[in-house]
């Protein structure tokens, strides 16, 4: 089997920026509740022309020149989202077509707020086995387009934006272990109800707003905790390592106190935990990328060290991920 790395990445954030006390305009909330339940001051928001293939195209560029490596290079692109373009075809070919990769096959995955890791881990396997060499993994979502500016619990939360690595063999380091999971039994407290086909779009699930993101925030909480840090906890085990040997864990930015509650379980301190919630807040499947993407680009992940990426979210699922940068 071959030793698979990231050797390149790139970001994309939207150039709006919906700050705390815009939201104060728009729902019952301040700047400081949001603060202080959520750790998110601000987040950016997709222009009403950008859809979420225009975020992840742009990413996927900066990725691509990151690790010196053509669009025709590449022989796979995963774009992991729930906020696609359309329901079909995948915005992944859409991806494909605009970037010309014309070698690559395409394909999205939906697996909400871990989808980065679950589409890192399915490229993993194809590159390892030697079926294919490069692959672009994406993690692209425009949540604005499915928030009820409505409902305070939630708009305050979310955010747009993509993230993107090349991943392909390597020499030394790289992916050590992944594991993912998943909890069917509570898929009720994180889901958009309306839109497929158990709730196809009618006036009725129009009028009844069931086609926004709806969410049960206090029962996920502790769930969240739970699940994320038994996946650090797993995916380090796997590895052979313990949380000593970790020099930087990037996790999912859904909520500071989830992230702190982690850590403090973990017995991990805030100094290895890279976060920048205040300024995106919940992209879903774009978060843990881009937080990986903006630690390297900052200089807090250096050649040689361990970086644990963990992450949860709507199914619900888990996944969490070990590399040897």
């Amino acid at each position: 089997m071959r030793r698979v790395g990231i050797i390149g990445v790139g970001e994309y954030l939207p150039d709006k920026v919906l700050t705390n006390h815009d939201l104060e305009k728009l729902v019952d909330t301040t700047d400081e509740w949001i603060i202080t339940r959520t750790g998110i001051k601000e987040r950016r928001i997709a222009s009403d022309n950008e859809a979420v293939s225009d975020l992840a195209i742009k990413a996927a560029r900066e990725a691509l020149e990151d690790a010196k490596l053509a669009p025709q290079d590449l022989d796979l692109i995963i774009l992991a989202t729930v906020t696609g373009d359309m329901p079909f075809p995948s915005t992944a070919s859409i991806v494909q077509n605009a970037l010309s990769a014309k070698h690559a096959a395409a394909l999205d995955i939906s697996a909400a707020c871990a989808g980065f890791v679950y589409a890192l881990s399915i490229a993993q396997q194809f590159i390892a086995s030697g079926t294919y060499k490069n692959a672009l993994v994406i993690g692209a979502e425009k949540l604005s387009a499915v928030t009820d500016w409505k409902d305070r619990n939630t708009c305050v939360l979310l955010g747009d934006g993509a993230g993107a690595c090349v991943v392909s063999e390597v020499k030394e380091g790289g992916i050590l272990s992944t594991y993912l999971g998943c909890d069917g039994s509570n898929m009720e407290l994180l889901n958009m109800p309306a839109g497929g086909s158990r709730m196809p779009a009618s006036h009725e699930t129009v009028d009844s707003r069931m086609h926004y993101l709806k969410m049960r925030g206090n029962e996920l909480f502790k769930i969240a905790v739970k699940s994320m840090t038994m996946a650090a906890e797993k995916v380090l085990e796997q590895a052979g390592l313990t949380f000593r040997d970790v020099d930087l864990i990037v996790p999912h930015q859904a909520n500071s106190r989830i992230i702190l509650a982690v850590a403090k379980k973990l017995g991990i301190p805030e100094d290895k935990i890279y976060l920048n919630i205040e300024k995106y807040g919940n992209m879903s499947s774009a978060s843990t990328v881009t937080a990986l993407v903006e630690a390297v680009k900052e200089g807090r992940v250096k050649k040689g060290d361990i970086v644990l990426l963990d992450a949860f979210g709507a199914g619900l699922v888990w996944g969490a991920c070990v590399i040897k940068w």
